[in-house]
């Protein structure tokens, strides 16, 4: 009989599966996908770290969490720059005084923040949707160029039909500092994510292309105790419906340059490009191989914005009203579910960065190993 059966190789199960071995317990892991890692799993491709499920870039304010990953992995020191493209204007991003020197002509703080503030003033009430809790934060003409085309690919609705807490604050500095993440720690693991997710499991057993929902009540029985990371609703075969979910589809190439971009991250933030941004990897890691040496090709990967349907792969919860009560709901029948623990990303139904995942695994495996 296993101590733990953990039900998912991404971050949550492979940081439970490994503190569980660290403590002496027997578990085993399976996983539905042909590959450990969940959705920050990382490919080879020409010497280049290839993030299959998207940008994955680890920051975090939490002094145990860095000093647990630094276990497994060494960090380099990438340091997230994206850069904005409005119908070929570019802007850096977050908002900061590159940003509003371009959009207009301003050279000091004063400046910019009198602009801003100037432009805030078209919303004089409570903000019913995210457009006016957008304007009412940063102005028009931001909004117009920066977050209105982009947010709508991303949630394929209008900013007028989304509610006003998605956007609840917008960073905006009056400062030339283009680091997209206020953290004290960032970077990228040195040879991809894969590898640092393979030496946490290493010890444990586990079962790839494996769909646990197909076979339950077997896989159940082998185990005293349950780590589920899959959907809560698929848990309950969607008895109270499904919840929703914002999916995305990836179109990668491999190119014969050495520079596509010159970013790891391009945002197109016009209505018009279909795609939300495109991803250039090489650029995680400044380039260059293990070794050190310049890679002669790239690869880069289109992002599009997509509803979920049932056998996409399930990305963002959509926090609204309706989807938060339905949540609820299943969280009540997860509380009635006894040797099982819902964890993760989809067992919780909410968005957590990486470090949220790793801490929210690492509390409960203390909680629950001692």
């Amino acid at each position: 009989m296993l101590d733990y059966l953990v039900v998912g190789a991404g971050l949550y199960g492979a940081v439970f599966a490994q503190q569980a071995a660290e403590r002496g317990k027997k578990a085993l892991v399976i996983e539905k996908r042909p590959h450990i890692g969940g959705n920050v799993y990382t490919e080879d491709v020409e010497g280049i770290h290839v993030h299959r499920y998207g940008a994955h870039i680890f920051h975090t304010n939490s002094a145990p969490v860095w000093e647990y990953v630094q276990r497994f992995a060494a960090f380099n020191r990438f340091t997230n720059s994206p850069v904005a493209n409005y119908r070929g204007e570019l802007y850096s991003l977050p908002f900061n005084m590159y940003t509003f020197n371009r959009m207009w002509g301003v050279t000091t703080p004063a400046e910019a923040a009198a602009k801003i503030a100037e432009q805030r003033k078209e919303i004089t009430h409570e903000p019913r949707n995210l457009e006016e809790q957008a304007i009412s934060l940063v102005g028009r003409d931001i909004y117009e160029k920066l977050i209105k085309g982009y947010t709508e690919k991303q949630w394929g609705r209008k900013c007028t039909d989304l509610p006003a807490f998605i956007i609840k604050r917008l960073p905006v500095r009056l400062t030339f500092d283009n680091n997209y993440f206020n953290a004290l720690y960032q970077g990228i693991p040195v040879g991809g994510y894969t590898k640092m997710v393979s030496r946490m499991l290493e010890g444990t057993e586990v079962r790839l292309g494996v769909d646990y929902i197909m076979d339950k009540p077997r896989w159940d029985a082998m185990a005293r105790t349950v780590i589920y990371t899959g959907p809560i609703d698929a848990y309950f075969g969607y008895r109270l419906g499904n919840l929703e979910y914002r999916s995305v589809r990836f179109e990668t190439e491999l190119l014969d340059i050495p520079n596509f971009q010159g970013n790891a991250a391009v945002n197109y933030t016009d209505g018009e490009t279909p795609f939300t941004r495109i991803i250039e990897h090489k650029w995680f890691e400044f380039g260059k191989d293990e070794n050190g040496n310049d890679l002669p090709k790239t690869v880069i990967s289109r992002e599009y914005s997509s509803e979920w349907q049932p056998g996409d792969e399930p990305y963002y919860p959509v926090n609204d009203e309706k989807n938060g009560k339905l949540y609820q709901a299943y969280r009540k029948l997860a509380d009635g579910e006894s040797n099982v623990i819902f964890g993760g990303r989809l067992g919780e139904y909410r968005y957590y960065d990486m470090d949220q995942v790793i801490l929210s695994a690492l509390e409960k495996a203390k909680e629950t190993l001692g």
